[in-house]
């Protein structure tokens, strides 16, 4: 098989053996791409596809993702701590974020990370997951940030895969929208060699209808986040950077210098 040239060769699933992340590598696997897991115990990692590459670290150490991200062309962020436990949040959804790119040491990578939909909402773990983004967005490199509905709510025929922007939906409930976790590992993996999904920030749902075959032209109706934002276009403009806590924007800052 020909190797499109778009198209990164080694990626990294970080949150590899959770209830999204399994998918994500199997979908990796399935499209060709030489798949990494990051996995914290390989002997306790025997969901994974079998094709996949374990690989230990610990997300919340950088000093253990060396072996992890050596060579690496893309890393896919599924991880997620326990709703409602800042602590975590900013161990897990941001920090894992950040001990990766750190990690990296500024060499360029495709970067698809997935939040939640309600992210822009004030309060709790959310705003962790929308730093997790805001450095993702500093860090220089391509990426699509994803944002998916409640996982697996749908109905049997509900499969179109649907974009929207601004984060407008916080309910808090699946009202906000529904996805399976198969279709958000789809879009996360798809995005990877897709020149219309950089510098996407989106929402994902799905609506009634088939699934489609090509996810290119749904991400080309999409607007790009804007040069130089730390938030994704649309987005309320509730949560200042100049009033996060000192050690995030010096996070950030630091990640814009290496660009």
């Amino acid at each position: 098989m020909t190797q499109d040239p778009k198209k990164p060769g080694t990626v990294l699933v970080v949150g590899a053996t959770g209830s999204v992340g399994r998918h994500v590598v199997a979908e990796a696997v399935r499209q060709g791409y030489e798949t990494r897991a990051l996995v914290r115990d390989a002997a306790r990692a025997g969901r994974l596809a079998a094709a996949a590459q374990k690989v230990v670290g610990e997300l919340t150490r950088a000093e253990t993702l060396t072996d992890a991200v050596a060579g690496v062309d893309a890393v896919i962020f599924t991880q997620g701590s326990s709703y409602g436990d800042a602590t975590a949040a900013e161990a897990v959804d941001y920090g894992a974020v950040k001990n990766v790119l750190e990690a990296v040491n500024g060499r360029r990578v495709r970067i698809a990370l997935m939040t939640s939909i309600g992210v822009t909402r004030r309060g709790g773990t959310h705003d962790w997951k929308r730093r997790s983004e805001r450095l993702v967005r500093a860090s220089g490199n391509a990426y699509t940030i994803v944002r998916p509905g409640w996982f697996d709510y749908n109905d049997n025929d509900q499969l179109a895969v649907t974009l929207l922007q601004g984060d407008t939906r916080h309910a808090g409930s699946p009202a906000d929208g529904v996805i399976a976790r198969h279709q958000i590992a789809r879009v996360l993996v798809d995005s990877l060699a897709s020149d219309a999904s950089d510098h996407l920030t989106f929402e994902l749902v799905a609506e009634h209808g088939p699934a489609q075959d090509n996810l290119e032209p749904v991400f080309g109706a999409l607007d790009r986040d804007p040069v130089g934002s730390f938030d994704g276009v649309r987005d309320q403009a509730n949560m200042p950077v100049a009033a996060e806590p000192e050690r995030v924007r010096q996070d950030l800052s630091a990640l814009a210098a290496s660009r």
